[in-house]
């Protein structure tokens, strides 16, 4: 069981799943018994099919136009009913590197033919109401289509326990509002576990977090995991040959048939228009790819990155401050010039 904490002004509370070591499995996930200190928690009903029953969550052995249906209990530990929110999403690798379970997209690689958002469905309402004390038994509908995939398939099954609405304020006081989910790890395999394979998509400049940035999109695009790999990427200038940026990167998590929208910030030394050539190592267990991308900045492009990144807001702002010290020089002078002129009017007087 793992528990991952994260704030974003609220608190959210997941038990999630990280990849493992080994590239045909996933980590544990959710919990399996009804007690804990957030009033609910979740737990899989493992079939026939599961894989390894050590697992804890939905880690599957399916077939070419296989259905099924999947259970999963909800546990309620306070002394009122409570509702439920429940949904299945597709994973993929965020722009952390790490593969997201719980926050879905709706932009995918092209590779990704086959979904567990599309290929698996929520039966009945996707808010439920669990009694006081009580379980809440939930189904979702398994559909392969007839195909002749072969791979790895990787999806959550969320859980957020749904909060009432604050109907009062008190004055001086900050509202907090408190989210609790959970995600059951969800892994269809079909037939033979194809081999690894990267590729180099687009490369271009970007403002990530209002800082400038090279993005650099690394495909996966087999259905296989990849695990544990080391990012080691240069940029060099065309025009001179001086490598001008090198970034690395560890412990990056690839999802079957998922882009990482890969992010190298330049910071302050932000790049210039010219042409370059963005080359990254990628090292596995035992892979080892060599990627390469030409990329140009235009002097347009780089104009509109600079003036919306912090970095040239940060310069902006020293400028804003100089042009006032000036500013308040002049308008000084002005005042001392016009006091004098006034006070010699009067002598001549």
């Amino acid at each position: 069981m793992l528990m991952k904490i994260r704030f974003w002004g609220i608190v959210r509370v997941m038990l999630g799943l990280l990849v493992g070591l080994s590239l045909a499995q996933v980590s544990r996930a959710a919990t399996t018994g009804p007690s804990n200190n957030i009033g609910f928690s979740v737990s899989a009903q493992l079939p026939k099919n599961q894989v390894n029953t050590a697992h804890t969550y939905f880690d599957l052995q399916l077939s070419s136009g296989q259905s099924q249906t999947l259970k999963a209990v909800i546990y309620n530990v306070t002394n009122r009913d409570i509702q439920v929110k429940t949904g299945i999403h597709t994973a993929y690798t965020n722009g952390n590197g790490v593969i997201e379970y719980v926050k879905p997209t709706t932009v995918f690689d092209p590779s990704l033919k086959l979904q567990i958002g599309q290929l698996t469905r929520v039966q009945g309402k996707s808010v439920v109401t669990v009694p006081a004390n009580g379980t809440k038994v939930v189904t979702a509908q398994v559909k392969i289509p007839k195909t002749a995939f072969q791979g790895t398939m990787l999806g959550g099954w969320y859980f957020e326990k749904l909060t009432e609405k604050v109907t009062s304020e008190v004055k001086g006081s900050m509202n907090v509002r408190n989210q609790y989910s959970y995600v059951i790890g969800m892994k269809y395999s079909l037939g033979k576990t194809p081999k690894p394979a990267l590729k180099l998509g687009q490369v271009e400049p970007k403002v990530v977090n209002e800082h400038q940035a090279i993005v650099a999109d690394l495909r996966n695009v087999s259905a296989t995991i990849n695990q544990n790999l080391s990012l080691t990427t240069t940029i060099t200038s065309k025009a001179t040959g001086d490598v001008v940026k090198t970034v690395k990167k560890a412990s990056v998590q690839l999802a079957p048939n998922t882009v990482y929208h890969y992010p190298l910030l330049t910071g302050t030394s932000a790049l210039k228009s010219g042409h370059y050539q963005l080359k990254m190592i990628v090292k596995g267990q035992s892979q080892r790819w060599v990627l390469e991308k030409d990329f140009t900045i235009t002097a347009s492009a780089a104009k509109k990155l600079a003036h919306q990144s912090v970095e040239n807001k940060g310069l902006n702002s020293i400028w804003l401050v100089v042009a006032g010290a000036v500013g308040m020089l002049v308008i000084g002078g002005l005042l001392a010039g016009l006091v004098f002129f006034l006070r010699k009017r009067r002598r001549d007087e």
